[in-house]
């Protein structure tokens, strides 16, 4: 019972975390937009901090699937 528990902990976590992480992310697409980095680099700008939202997510999981307290 006690695994389920840290299991379904650190789901909720990383889904809160990847959520922060794609709101920081977000803003900062929608900043370089605005300062005029636009129509020529918008699909390179948007793969490129997808990249980085998928490896901060990974981090996240492997953070806390490593340092999570087991009880």
């Amino acid at each position: 019972m006690e695994t389920f528990i840290r299991t379904i902990a650190i789901i909720i976590e990383v889904a809160i975390l990847a959520g922060l992480a794609y709101a920081i992310l977000n803003g900062v697409r929608l900043t370089a937009f605005t300062l005029g980095i636009g129509q020529r680099y918008h699909k390179a700008i948007t793969g490129a901090l997808f990249i980085v939202g998928v490896i901060v997510t990974i981090f996240f999981i492997a953070h806390l699937t490593a340092f999570y307290p087991a009880g």
